[in-house]
């Protein structure tokens, strides 16, 4: 579970794909009303899972041993949704390269491309209305002290 002050490693990578995606249907289609566009570009391809390998590795281990995907605090429908199709395709590398090692498989399942982005249109909305308000860089600018 993420507690306040954590900071997702991977942030900016996701909000360039976010953008990509998001820019890409607003030309394609200039009429589109935003609530559409929020629905529809979190179900688009995304460039990879936007997860670290740390964590997938340690839920994909624990649901190995056969906990649920509650018993390692994941309960929002799409984590699940994400983490079920990593663990369907961590299944997949298992039976082709058995003597792998967990965190090697993961590690290529995480950043290969997914299906989708795993978000709801409400987080997408919030994250993209956050981008383009410049709101991540001014998080930056104000810590950037921690970063030197």
């Amino acid at each position: 579970m993420k507690h306040r002050g954590n900071n997702f490693y991977y942030e900016d990578l996701r909000n360039k794909d976010l953008m990509r995606a998001y820019r890409t249907l607003l030309e394609a289609d200039k009429k589109m009303r935003l609530q559409e566009v929020y629905r529809k570009v979190v179900i688009m391809p995304s460039e990879r899972f936007w997860v670290s390998e740390e964590r997938a590795s340690i839920v994909v281990s624990a649901m190995e041993t056969g906990k649920t995907l509650l018993d390692v605090g994941v309960s929002a429908p799409a984590r699940k949704e994400m983490f079920e199709e990593i663990f369907r395709r961590y299944c997949v590398l298992r039976e082709q390269r058995p003597d792998a090692s967990i965190y090697d498989l993961v590690s290529e399942v995480v950043v290969s491309p997914a299906p989708k982005f795993y978000l709801t249109p409400s987080s997408a909305k919030v994250i993209i209305n956050k981008i383009e308000k410049g709101w991540y860089d001014q998080r930056k600018r104000k810590l950037r002290h921690l970063f030197m």
